[in-house]
């Protein structure tokens, strides 16, 4: 079972080279991320993941966004799947049995059957607009948020347009933690504003 802490710092290729993005962002207290790398291949993503691996924290989590093949080689925490990714079911028998599946869900059904699969935690969203993800989903809102995290048994973690203002509203639906990317990674000093949101979250 995965440790989620209150705050999921994804490290997104569109805000920069991911390697450097996930040193600021473990600089700034964040203890768990997510490197985030759609358009490279398995070679250059192993090499990425490998890099961080060495400068990350001590009892600090690693998820690889997409690939469970580079998640096991690497030795990551784990692996977070979309939906047009590769069932979980089949991820797990690529995985060992100590890293940890993470799945993204749009829908109350898509939570439901989340819950009922191998993850060990689900992703729901996008709670608010978001213009970090192509092609989003619609957007589910703060009601949606608290009926999926009421009926599903696995921790939830929001995601999508979540900033420092909404963050405790969030969590008052029941969510376990939030990812964020735009909010952490759009600023000139994405250590400091990971510690805004590290120091925002301690309640």
């Amino acid at each position: 079972m995965i440790r989620l802490p209150r705050l999921y710092a994804v490290a997104d290729e569109a805000f920069g080279d991911p390697v450097q993005l996930a040193k600021a962002l473990f600089d700034g207290g964040a203890t768990l991320v997510q490197i985030r790398h759609k358009s490279t291949g398995a070679g250059v993503l192993i090499r990425e993941v490998d890099e961080v691996l060495k400068f990350a924290p001590r009892n600090a989590q690693v998820i690889v966004n997409d690939r469970p093949d580079v998640a096991r080689v690497a030795g990551a925490t784990g692996v977070h799947l979309g939906q047009e990714d590769l069932p979980a079911s089949l991820a797990r028998l690529v995985l060992t049995e100590d890293q940890v599946i993470g799945c993204s869900t749009h829908t109350v059904a898509q939570a439901l059957d989340a819950d009922t699969a191998p993850t060990d935690y689900i992703a729901v969203g996008p709670v608010f607009a978001t213009s970090t993800k192509q092609n989003a989903a619609a957007v589910i809102g703060l009601e949606r948020l608290r009926e999926i995290c009421l009926r599903v048994r696995k921790p939830v973690v929001a995601i999508g347009g979540i900033t420092l203002d909404s963050a405790r509203e969030v969590f008052k639906c029941g969510a376990t933690s939030v990812a964020v990317i735009s909010d952490l990674l759009k600023h000139e000093n994405v250590a400091d504003r990971t510690r805004d949101w590290v120091r925002h979250l301690e309640f």
